[in-house]
């Protein structure tokens, strides 16, 4: 969800991709009295107007709630706080009805200027919100956004009385209800507003299908909301979520039965029963990107002349876990197919840069690629290796630690960084629209008035044009090399399936906890 995720696979791990699901026998019929799940730890930010992982966007399907949310098998938009909504006839209006039994899960009403309250903080420049700029349909959304209007009533949305919500919107977008399955939409009580940090709260105001009992830095313990509105059809009493980035414990306490779920990393090759190993492919790219904010980098010349002077066969190397990606957005149906770079062509690569005026590479300022520890170590180890025996570039590869990574990226410099992100809703846009200029997410700094354009002109297209124009808009972003997409990843779960119900492998690996349930386990045959 910024939706950024590393996946750490343990070398010598062999999988089947094409397993999409496996059910685990569990040896002890009982079931457990508490679904407990291991997700990495990371510093989690329980504000949803300021999260931006994974982890934080599992972990908020069973504490918050939006107008609608996600089916858990399809990821289509479903009632959630809104029982029904109007779409006017030019696709610009729509009018949410709210339940009246919605409640946050301290008694409190859940109402229409809650949602309002909450969208125009997301809007405040002075929040900074990571997904503030997925409102920018809304009507007057953008230039409050940016600070260019200070009128919240300038802004398209409006608390018709307690149950009713009016978004107006510039014009008619066919994902827009897609866009509220989010979280950083979630309803919040106006004295919370003011608060930033959450941590040191005892609970939050939730109004999902569970609440939090008590939290800490390695733990999130989660009770039932026996307030939500849909309580009846909730099945699990509790939740233990246990942060942990220690696979070898991970992977004992599954063994042991003492964890249902690893929602994070494992040692898969420890792993008892391999058949509670799940896979199945993710709307997923992880990709290397330049700053282009630092000149010579801000011209794209000197960026496509880098890329195409790379050994791409050596770097996008097929194998059980990763499909190498010429393109940044995952294949999905409809949409046209999108040529990148996709081998090395030295003898363009230095035309553009004598063009650029950096002959034979002469001139260029040292490159400073930043990484995690792991895999994309290694890629940029064949990448500085490439540029220094093809025109003697000096480069230097930073690595950090995972949990200090993104904190690198925000503090720079750096002239490369990677990133893996999965898709907030499953289209196009929400690997496009980040590169967009005024983007909250686009830490390359990336910016190209044609590229915006089209962007702008896809959001008011019908589904077949808009694709075409995303595509288009695509190959720019590719053509000039502001961002080298390495490969996409799978969704890689650790689940006993066996004695949970209402778990479905998606292509973007979120499982909304209110469908889950304990299964019965089966008689095994024979046995009396």
């Amino acid at each position: 969800m910024k939706r950024l995720v590393l996946f750490t696979i343990v070398s010598g791990f062999a999988l089947a991709i094409s397993t999409t699901l496996a059910v685990a026998q569990d040896e002890n019929d009982s079931l457990p009295t508490q679904l407990v799940v291991s997700m990495g730890k990371s510093d989690i930010q329980l504000n949803p107007a300021l999260a931006f992982s994974a982890t934080e966007a599992q972990l908020f399907t069973a504490i918050y709630e939006g107008l609608v949310t996600y089916d858990p098998f399809t990821l289509e938009p479903v009632p959630g706080v809104a029982k029904s909504w109007d779409v006017s006839s030019d696709g610009k209006t729509y009018t949410f009805h709210l339940r009246q039994d919605a409640r946050y899960w301290d008694g409190a009403e859940v109402t229409a200027e809650d949602f309002r309250n909450a969208w125009l903080h997301l809007l405040d420049p002075a929040v900074k919100a990571p997904y503030s700029f997925l409102l920018d349909v809304v009507k007057g959304a953008k230039a409050y956004r940016l600070g260019q209007s200070k009128d919240p009533s300038s802004v398209g949305i409006k608390a018709i009385d307690a149950t009713t919500l009016e978004v107006k919107l510039t014009e008619p977008a066919s994902d827009f209800l897609k866009i509220l399955c989010h979280y950083a939409f979630v309803p919040v009580p106006k004295p919370f507003l003011s608060v930033k940090d959450w941590s040191a709260e005892p609970t939050v105001p939730g109004n999902g299908p569970f609440y939090i009992l008590k939290h800490n830095s390695d733990e999130i313990d989660l009770a039932k909301n026996k307030l939500y509105w849909d309580a009846d059809n909730v099945h699990l009493s509790s939740i233990k979520i246990l942060l942990t980035n220690d696979a070898d414990k991970v992977t004992r306490l599954f063994n042991e039965g003492k964890i249902q779920w690893a929602a994070g990393g494992a040692n898969w090759e420890k792993v008892k029963n391999t058949k509670a190993i799940v896979v199945n492919p993710m709307f997923a790219t992880s990709y290397f990107y330049f700053n282009c904010r630092q000149a010579p980098w801000n011209n794209p010349e000197v960026r496509r002349a880098l890329a195409l002077l790379l050994p791409w066969d050596k770097i996008r190397i097929p194998n059980q876990l990763y499909i190498p990606a010429t393109t940044l957005v995952p294949r999905i149906a409809s949409y046209p197919v999108v040529k990148g770079i996709d081998k090395q062509d030295a003898s363009e690569a230095m035309a553009l840069l004598a063009k650029a005026g950096f002959a034979g590479g002469k001139g260029l300022p040292p490159v400073t690629i930043i990484v995690p520890q792991g895999d994309e170590s290694k890629t940029a180890d064949i990448m500085a290796e490439a540029w220094k025996s093809a025109i003697g570039l000096t480069v230097e590869v930073k690595r950090y630690p995972y949990n200090a990574y993104y904190q690198a990226i925000q503090k720079g410099p750096f002239t490369l960084a990677t990133t893996t992100w999965i898709g907030d809703f499953a289209d196009p846009l929400t690997f496009l629209q980040m590169w967009t200029t005024d983007s909250n997410l686009n830490d390359a700094g990336y910016s190209n008035p044609a590229y915006d354009q089209l962007i702008k002109e896809s959001m008011g297209q019908p589904e077949s044009e808009r694709y075409k124009t995303m595509a288009e808009a695509e190959t720019l972003l590719l053509s000039q090399a502001a961002v080298l997409p390495i490969d996409h990843t799978p969704a890689v779960n650790l689940i006993n399936l066996s004695l949970i119900e209402g778990w479905f492998p998606n292509p973007l690996d979120i499982h909304p906890f209110k469908y889950m349930e304990w299964r019965t386990p089966e008689p095994i045959p024979g046995a009396i």
